[in-house]
């Protein structure tokens, strides 16, 4: 199983939502770090980071050493990508 690793930004990101919005992305987060399974797809570009889409937001990742996910940041679709 991967562990998790929140941001500083992620963090405060996930405080703004609601409860229940929150509560359903740590579960979809929990499943990935279980099982890998998920809305999960790599972005463009030289970051290297992944998206996973959790109804209307996207959690961005990367997956570092010793199979750590570090969350970058949780957003709603319409912002997730500026």
């Amino acid at each position: 199983m991967r562990k998790i690793a929140w941001s500083e930004p992620a963090r405060a990101d996930v405080r703004r939502l609601s409860r229940v919005t929150a509560m359903r992305i740590f579960e979809a987060l929990q499943r990935f770090a279980e099982t890998g399974e998920g809305d999960v797809k790599m972005l463009r570009g030289e970051s290297r980071e992944l998206r996973l889409r959790v109804g209307d937001y996207r959690v961005r990742f990367t997956e570092g050493p010793n199979e750590v996910l570090q969350i970058h940041s949780v957003r709603h679709r319409k912002e997730a990508y500026r």
